[in-house]
């Protein structure tokens, strides 16, 4: 096996072949890495995020730097696998509640009278919901989302006008 290589390494074209494979090698792993760990782009669509992010043709930016939850709070964007239709679906919406907040499950009006049912997050689990309430499917439906179903944390909007979202969420100063 030695001989073999040592052979295919003395002849320059078969060194230069051998070096152009390992660059390729090394790119294709140091992007799959990027996208997998640190970020990734993905087409948006659906009415659940209106105004934030278009019905169609927005393309966002996902920081992976926050996947299962880390570093994410209230009014953060977020993209997650939806728990009800398994690992091959991801939504993207805004957390209201993390663990042991207390939120609005559902707001309902009847008759005039607004009938208000509240919740608390379970440890370990997020509460999120769309922009757009009327379209928009989620934790009101499904329930508390896990933070391990977190991907990361919608940072960016980059087409067809770029646009970094940021948490509008100001801590109360007395």
């Amino acid at each position: 096996m030695a001989t073999l290589f040592r052979r295919l390494t003395s002849t320059p074209f078969l060194r230069a072949q051998l070096q152009t494979l390992t660059r390729v090698g090394q790119t294709f792993f140091f992007i799959h890495l990027f996208w997998e760990h640190f970020y990734c782009v993905g087409a948006a669509t659906g009415a659940s995020m209106l105004p934030t992010i278009n019905i169609a043709g927005d393309w966002i930016v996902i920081s992976k730097l926050y996947s299962r939850g880390r570093g994410v709070g209230v009014g953060d964007m977020v993209s997650y696998v939806r728990p009800v239709d398994g690992p091959g679906v991801h939504v993207s919406k805004r957390i209201i509640g993390m663990p042991g907040d207390w939120v609005v499950v559902d707001p309902e009006k009847g008759d005039e009278v607004i009938k208000v049912s509240v919740g608390r997050v379970p440890p370990g689990h997020c509460w999120t919901t769309g922009d757009n309430l009327p379209f928009s499917n989620d934790s009101r439906h499904y329930g508390p989302v896990p933070l391990a179903l977190v991907r990361g944390k919608v940072i960016a909007r980059f087409k067809p006008m770029p646009k970094f979202f940021e948490n509008g969420l100001k801590d109360v100063e007395n």
